[in-house]
C-alpha cells in the first residue's frame, strides 16, 4: 500500500481518494454500579414496562456492528475533513435534500389557526414559535411544567403526583419509543434551568432517557456523580464516549460545577484514553468494573510512554495515535427550530481516540483498498505549521509564542492602559486572551512545559488543566456568556517533536455575532482590544478566588 500524505482528496490520477472506517473494538467496562429503573410503560391494554437494563452491561462491550464511516479529506487541506456515516447516507438515497424534513416541519411551525387574539391567552393554543420562546425564556416553574406536559406524556406517582417516567408508544415499525409529541418543545423545556428537577430527570437525565447507549464508566466522589456513555454508532469513526453529570448531580449552570466535578469529568477522559490505548498495544489495564485510582492512572501513562518509544524505535505505527476532546455548555433553539448550540444543557464532554491512518479507496471501488491515508486531526495542522515556522525562522514556534504573550504591547499604543494578555497561570499552565481572537471573548489555555498531549502530561499538569478549564468557563459565564464550546488541540502520540504544546480553545458565542458568512471564510470580527478583555478576565478570576476562599 502507498501513503497519501498531502491530506487532499484529489489524487494525482484525477480520481478522488477517501478512507473507509470499518470499526470493530472492545470498550472495557469500568463502571462500578448499576442504576436499573423503569423508564415508563407502553400504551394500550397490556402495559409493558420499559427498563434501562441495556444501559448497564455486565461486562465489557464488544462492538462489531458499528456502521462504516467515510473519511474524505477536503480538496484543500486547510479546510479540514468530511465524515459521512454510511447508514445515515443510505437512508437518504431517495432524496438529496438535507433540509426536506425541516421544510415540511416549517409549514406548520407558524400556524395560528387555533389561536384567536380575542381569546384569553391559553398556552395550549399559542402559535408554536411562541411556545418555543416561552420554553427557552420562562423562569416560572409552573408554566414550564405545563409546557413539558404539552411536549410528552408523563406517568405520575399517584400519591405524590411526582413524575416517575414517560409513557412509550409503538412506531409504524412496531418499535417502542417515548411518547413525545413535540421534540423541539421537549428539548427546549427539558434544558431550561428553572424546570423542576423531578421533570428534568425523567425527560433527559435518568440513564436510558436518551437512548440505550451502554454506560461503561462512572465517577463518584462526595456529591459528584458522572456517567460515561459509549456512543458506538457515532459520527466519529470507531465510536466516542460522552461523560455527563448523572441524574443525582444536576449541573445546569457552570457556576454550580465544583472543582471535584471537573476533576471527575477529566478523570474519565484520561482514564478512557489510557485504557483503550493500552488495550490496543497489549498493556493490561489494572481495573475492571471500577475506576482507576490516580496512582494507577499515572502508572498506566508511564507504561504507555515506554511502549510508544519502543514502537517508534522499531518503526511500528500505533493503531490510534491522537485524541479528540471537546466540551459544550449552553443549549438553545431559535423559535423557528434552528439549533444554535450543543445538544444538552448540562456539561457535556465528548472524547475519542483517532486512528493513525485509514484504508484508502477511490472511484467508488470499495471492495479493495489500494492505499492508506492519514486520518484527520486538527493538531496535525498545528504540527505542520510549527515545523514550517522553524524552517523559515530558526525559532521554536511555541517557545516564541509564549515569549510574545509575555512581551505583548497594546494595539493602540496606550501606555496608561493594561497590556497583559494573561489572566491566570500557575507553574504548569498559562491561560490568556489570544491576540487574534476568533470569537467575541475567545480564551486559550496552554501548557508551559513541552507537553503536546495527555499522554505526556504528568499528574500535576493534569490537575492544573482540570482547574483552569473550570475557572475559564466560570469567567465566561460570570461575564455573561451563555453558550461556549471548548476544544483540545493536541499532537499525535508518536510525533517525536517535543516543541508542540497542548492547547485548549474556549469559543463563546456572542448574541450579535454567533457566526456566519465571515466565520466560513475564517474572517473573525472582534469589537474590543484583547488586552482589555484579558483585564476583565483577571478581575473575574479574582472574584472567583475570593468566593472560593
Amino acid at each position: 500500500m502507498t501513503k497519501n500524505f498531502p491530506g487532499t482528496c484529489v489524487g494525482p490520477s484525477a480520481e478522488f481518494i477517501y478512507g473507509i472506517h470499518q470499526p470493530r473494538f472492545t470498550a472495557l467496562n469500568l463502571r462500578e454500579n448499576d442504576h436499573i429503573v423503569t423508564l415508563g410503560h407502553s400504551s394500550g391494554r397490556a402495559k409493558i414496562g420499559i427498563s434501562n437494563t441495556d444501559n448497564f452491561p455486565p461486562n465489557s462491550v464488544h462492538v462489531s456492528d458499528a456502521p462504516w464511516v467515510f473519511e474524505i479529506p477536503n480538496a484543500f487541506p486547510f479546510m479540514g475533513t468530511t465524515f459521512i456515516v454510511k447508514s445515515y447516507a443510505d437512508r437518504m438515497l431517495q432524496t438529496g435534500n438535507p433540509f426536506k424534513c425541516a421544510k415540511e416541519h416549517a409549514a406548520g411551525l407558524f400556524s395560528t389557526k387555533s389561536f384567536a387574539y380575542k381569546d384569553n391567552l391559553d398556552i395550549e393554543r399559542l402559535p408554536h414559535p411562541l411556545l418555543l420562546t416561552l420554553a427557552k425564556t420562562s423562569t416560572d416553574p409552573q408554566l414550564l411544567v405545563r409546557l413539558a406536559k404539552l411536549s410528552c406524556r408523563f406517568e405520575y406517582d399517584q400519591k405524590t403526583e411526582i413524575p416517575r417516567g414517560i409513557s412509550y408508544e409503538k412506531t409504524e415499525k412496531g418499535e417502542l419509543r417515548p411518547a413525545v409529541s413535540d421534540w423541539i418543545l421537549f428539548e427546549l423545556v427539558s434544558n431550561n434551568f428553572f424546570l423542576p428537577d423531578s421533570y428534568k430527570k425523567q425527560m433527559v437525565l435518568v440513564p436510558g432517557a436518551q437512548g440505550n447507549s451502554p454506560i461503561v464508566g462512572e465517577y463518584t466522589e462526595g456529591d459528584t456523580h458522572i456517567w460515561e456513555y459509549l456512543r458506538k454508532n457515532s459520527y466519529i469513526p470507531w465510536g466516542h464516549y460522552a461523560a455527563n453529570m448523572a441524574h443525582d448531580a444536576i449541573r445546569y449552570k457552570i457556576g454550580s460545577l465544583t472543582e471535584q466535578d471537573m476533576i471527575g469529568l477529566r478523570h474519565l477522559y484520561y482514564q478512557r484514553i489510557y485504557v483503550q490505548l493500552s488495550t490496543e498495544v497489549g498493556i493490561v489495564a489494572p481495573a475492571k468494573r471500577r475506576s482507576l485510582t490516580e496512582n494507577e492512572l499515572e502508572d498506566l501513562r508511564l507504561s504507555l510512554i515506554d511502549k510508544i518509544e519502543q514502537q517508534n524505535k522499531r518503526g511500528l505505527e500505533l493503531p490510534f495515535n491522537a485524541t479528540i476532546w471537546g466540551q459544550n455548555f449552553g443549549f438553545d433553539l431559535s423559535p423557528s427550530g434552528y439549533r444554535l448550540n450543543a445538544s444538552h444543557q448540562q456539561i457535556h464532554q465528548q472524547f475519542a481516540l483517532v486512528p493513525s491512518c485509514v484504508s484508502g479507496f477511490k472511484g467508488g471501488e470499495n471492495e479493495l483498498s489500494q492505499s492508506t491515508i492519514s486520518s484527520y486531526s486538527q493538531g496535525d495542522l498545528v504540527a505542520q505549521f510549527a515545523k514550517q515556522y522553524k524552517e523559515k525562522t530558526g525559532q521554536d514556534f511555541f517557545e516564541t509564542y509564549l515569549k510574545a504573550i509575555r512581551n505583548n504591547r497594546r494595539l493602540d499604543g496606550r501606555a496608561n492602559k493594561e497590556s497583559n494578555l494573561i489572566f491566570y497561570e500557575d507553574e504548569n499552565i498559562m491561560a490568556f486572551v489570544p491576540k487574534a481572537q476568533r470569537s467575541q471573548g475567545e480564551l486559550q489555555i496552554m501548557t508551559k512545559e513541552r507537553y503536546g498531549n495527555i499522554i505526556e502530561t504528568d499528574t500535576n499538569t493534569r490537575h492544573s488543566l482540570d482547574r483552569v478549564i473550570l475557572i475559564a468557563m466560570k469567567v465566561l459565564e460570570n461575564l455573561g456568556a451563555e453558550m461556549i464550546n471548548v476544544t483540545e488541540i493536541s499532537k499525535r502520540f508518536d510525533n517525536p517533536d517535543r516543541g508542540q504544546r497542548l492547547l485548549y480553545c474556549l469559543l463563546p458565542k456572542h448574541r450579535q455575532s454567533p457566526g456566519g458568512f465571515s466565520e466560513c471564510q475564517q474572517r473573525w470580527l472582534i469589537s474590543h482590544y484583547p488586552e482589555d478583555f484579558a483585564q476583565t478576565c483577571r478581575d473575574e478570576v479574582q472574584n472567583i478566588i475570593e468566593i472560593e476562599a
